[in-house]
């Protein structure tokens, strides 16, 4: 995702100045096709640049670039605008406001409900939260990259959002896949089945990206069976905190737990049809983004 939308940025006449990536030889390729630096250090980024865009993994991820060592992107930050538009706890959203403040510069979460394709084109759909003042400073950067824009709130309640967005997502998928599967396991027209799905109740979002994909086994990774168990996680553990039970969610995420007990975490989200598709022998389909 960050790879596209530093493309995006570029293509739109940013200046991009650097790049960085733990995977030294993916910010080296990516610095060449941008023509610009592939820094050596979270510290060297930050200071060549007035604002950074950050794309990371999850909570531990967050924490180390801002703060979990000596070099980290708060090292020479003062004045800086930070970006962040991982898909991580709302706390530890609150908690990087608080160091970024500390250390005279801005944050912005950007939390992004879209995937690769519109990462690249500049169509993605994005949910700020923070201070105001950061969002107005950050909106000619995200206009670039998002075809539409909703400011949240405070720090944390766009990834509250977020995680909603991806447990409700995660819980149709897995829907699909059952559905998809049990129509395979009682010898049906696939074909007909989705078009049928698709003119009924049972249409959604997810039949539009996954049925098909889920039909032929082709499991190439967009958004990663590994990141879906992580987010339906963040959103459990939101509801447990106010004393609410999802039992959706936690069936869904059991079965998100499965694939990765099965090695299977790497693959698209969508593979999660692997775990009711038995009666087919061919092979499954995927391939990195």
């Amino acid at each position: 995702m960050g790879a596209n939308m530093t493309r995006r940025l570029n293509g739109c006449g940013f200046h991009v100045t650097a790049v960085y990536d733990t995977n030294r030889s993916a910010a080296t390729s990516r610095a060449q096709g941008l023509e610009c630096a592939a820094s050596q250090t979270l510290g060297d980024l930050a200071q060549s640049a007035d604002v950074i865009v950050t794309v990371v993994t999850d909570d531990a991820a967050m924490r180390e670039i801002f703060g979990g060592s000596a070099d980290n992107l708060l090292v020479g930050g003062r004045g800086k605008l930070f970006i962040n538009c991982a898909t991580i706890s709302p706390q530890v959203h609150v908690e990087i406001e608080r160091l970024v403040k500390k250390s005279g510069a801005e944050v912005l979460e950007a939390c992004m409900a879209s995937s690769i394709p519109q990462a690249r084109d500049g169509s993605l759909y994005l949910m700020c939260g923070g201070e105001k003042s950061a969002f107005d400073r950050a909106e000619p950067i995200l206009k670039k990259l998002a075809s539409t824009i909703r400011y949240i709130g405070k720090a944390g309640e766009a990834a509250k959002v977020k995680a909603l967005v991806n447990m409700v997502m995660n819980i149709n998928t897995a829907g699909l896949a059952e559905g998809l599967g049990l129509g395979d396991a009682l010898g049906l027209d696939l074909n007909m089945l989705r078009e049928v799905f698709s003119q009924t109740g049972a249409s959604s979002r997810v039949l539009q990206t996954d049925g098909e994909d889920m039909q032929n086994r082709e499991h190439s990774c967009f958004f990663s069976a590994a990141h879906a168990a992580k987010d339906s996680g963040i959103a459990l553990k939101l509801a447990e905190e106010i004393g609410l039970d999802l039992p959706l969610a936690r069936a869904t995420k059991k079965q998100y737990d499965r694939m990765l007990a099965n090695g299977l975490g790497e693959l698209d989200k969508s593979g999660i049809a692997e775990l009711t598709f038995k009666r087919r022998n061919q092979p499954i389909r995927s391939a990195p983004a």
